[in-house]
């Protein structure tokens, strides 16, 4: 019987430290590899087309059509990885090796594959640093030219068992992406991530009116429109406040996915003229800067619901998105059949996401008009229901308790007329989790977060209940898929980042991330305060009272007690973590 022989692309992995985890907490290590496969690993594979030829307890063999394939799998997984180690200590971070060579295979029967191809890339992964992926000469010579990498050339490597040296290439993602690229060996091109195939962000369509006061409108559809694709779990949509930022700037699509770390992106332009509008958008692949769909569309003022719809369903098709009937119903809402009552939405929203005393109040005016309008748009009620919140978290209003329930009764409004609405969600979390009730404010996050995956500001939610509830590395690992939705995150994340590492007592990492809020924000007074208590914790006494006395410059008026009353703590003592801090650098009695 002769030999089934042929070239093949292998990829192999293994878990870094793999013993010492298991031995450390055996149940909890399988139960976070069980997850990675099912839910990053196995999926990432099936989109570039590989194969499982084995599986270890802590590793995989797979071959591919091509090296591309396996490369671009390989640098999907690692990315995922960093995104999913984030705030995890590094004593329990799961990382992978991975090996990758092109070579001559013998396939069995049962379809296992043996030989030098194989053996090699095993031997790859056993030289590869934790976090990176090693190629062979062979294989890298498959994509230095189609793919745009940094690598360092480790040079001919003796590997264990294999006859003759093999030249090795060390391709380092993520984070560590830096470290492995030095002058001496590489490349002169950046090291790159390849984002995710199906990732996308939606740029603010340019308002073509020739009235500047139109925005609003041109600026309320893309928002629409970014709503809409959140919805679908198989996509990665960029947020809305990262994609804005380049609103008004004459930017090239590839830079645009570069900066966002996305496949494709959607932009388009709005004209709106009496009761017509003309709406154009196209996707483009932000690698090769080709299009992949482009449309326009001339509608009287009242189709305008359907021209999102049309442009999310083209969007669909064009990346060849499998959709369950649920995830189409969703996709396609109802809508206000009032366009007036639309009209005031769209300018009160905008005027919400500035986040002003003076704008936060025409929000509220415009969306209250709209509302009435339409008592049945339950968007609408939910950014009623916003304003009311931010009245209360920065107190401009009169009474922050009335606030607080006007809030919680305009959400529960717009969840009661419409329990699909993520917004909506969102909205009663917040006011539940300020009247501390944390177990129902998770309760609606979650919710959100089914009905929208990509909601970066319900994960962010998510995250702050949690780090309430006092579950700090769970809070961690949602306030991390926030940033990586909304790379142009508020600098009020950085805030909560420390709050839960501070939770944890790793005083030195939230020292960091305050340091960083503090340059992003120099008039920031609770970060300063839970950086003196940082300090305190660490015994830097000189720079816990130089923090302290810079917190009372900022803002005299600040008060322990009034802090103590507000935030919602579901155990009091978590609170008194910061307050030990401050007594222990001689602050507070």
């Amino acid at each position: 019987m002769s030999e089934n022989r042929k070239l093949a692309a292998i990829l192999a992995a293994d878990v870094v430290g793999y013993s010492r985890l298991a031995s450390a907490d055996e149940e909890r290590t399988l139960a976070r590899l069980r997850t990675l496969r099912s839910d990053l690993i196995d999926p990432t594979i099936a989109v570039h087309n590989g194969r499982v030829i084995k599986r270890t307890g802590d590793g995989a063999l797979v071959e591919f059509r091509s090296v591309v394939d396996a490369v671009r799998c390989a640098v999907e997984i690692q990315n995922g990885m960093v995104e999913r180690n984030a705030g995890v200590p590094q004593d329990r971070r799961i990382e992978f090796r991975i090996g990758i060579h092109l070579g001559d295979v013998v396939e069995e029967s049962d379809g296992d594959l043996m030989g030098d191809g194989v053996n090699i890339a095993s031997r790859l992964e056993g030289v590869a640093a934790p976090g990176a992926i090693c190629l062979s000469e062979d294989a890298y010579r498959q994509v230095k030219a189609r793919l745009d990498l940094s690598v360092s050339d480790l040079g001919s490597t003796q590997l264990k068992n294999i006859a003759e040296p093999v030249r090795v290439y060390s391709l380092q993602v993520g984070a560590g992406a830096k470290a492995a690229a030095t002058p001496e060996t590489a490349t002169s091109r950046p090291a790159a991530a390849v984002p995710p195939k199906l990732s996308i962000a939606v740029l603010p369509f340019a308002n073509m009116s020739g009235d500047a006061e139109q925005d609003y409108f041109a600026d309320g559809i893309s928002e629409d429109i970014i709503t809409a694709l959140s919805k679908l779990s198989q996509l990665f949509v960029i947020a809305r406040n990262s994609s804005f930022t380049f609103k008004g700037q004459n930017v090239h699509v590839q830079e645009v996915g570069a900066k966002l770390g996305v496949r494709h992106v959607l932009e388009g332009s709005v004209r709106k003229s009496g009761n017509r509008v003309r709406i154009t958008a196209q996707l483009i692949d932000a690698i090769s800067g080709g299009h992949l769909w482009a449309e326009r569309f001339d509608r009287d003022l009242t189709d305008i619901f359907a021209v999102q719809d049309d442009v999310t369903q083209q969007i669909v098709g064009a990346l060849a998105l499998n959709l369950t009937d649920d995830a189409r119903q969703r996709l396609a809402p109802e809508h206000p059949r009032n366009t007036e009552a639309y009209d005031c939405f769209l300018r009160g929203r905008e005027l919400w996401h500035r986040l002003t005393k003076e704008t936060n109040v025409a929000a509220r005016n415009l969306l209250q008009r709209a509302t009435e309008l339409d008592p049945n748009f339950a968007s609408a009620h939910a950014f009623l229901a916003l304003t009311h919140g931010v009245d209360y978290l920065n107190r401009w209003g009169a009474s922050p308790p009335e606030s607080m329930a006007q809030a919680e009764e305009a959400a529960t409004r717009a969840v009661t007329l419409d329990d699909n609405d993520p917004w909506a969600h969102w909205a009663l979390a917040i006011a539940k989790l300020y009247t501390r009730r944390h177990d129902e404010a998770i309760d609606e996050v979650e919710r959100a977060l089914v009905l929208n995956p990509n909601f970066a500001e319900a994960h962010v939610c998510r995250g702050e209940t949690l780090y309430y509830s006092g579950k700090s590395e769970e809070a961690l690992e949602s306030f991390a898929r926030g940033k990586s939705l909304n790379p142009y995150f508020a600098d009020v994340l950085l805030h909560f980042q420390a709050l839960a590492l501070f939770q944890l007592g790793r005083y030195n990492e939230a020292v960091d991330l305050l340091l960083q809020r503090l340059a992003r924000n120099a008039v920031t007074d609770v970060s300063r305060a839970l950086l003196a208590a940082s300090y305190g914790h660490l015994g830097r006494l000189e720079e816990a009272r130089a923090a302290w006395q810079d917190m009372l410059r900022v803002n005299p008026d600040f008060s322990l007690e009034y802090r103590r009353k507000v935030l919602p703590y579901k155990n009091p003592a978590d609170f008194e973590l910061m307050v030990d801090g401050l007594r222990k650098a001689g602050l507070v009695q």
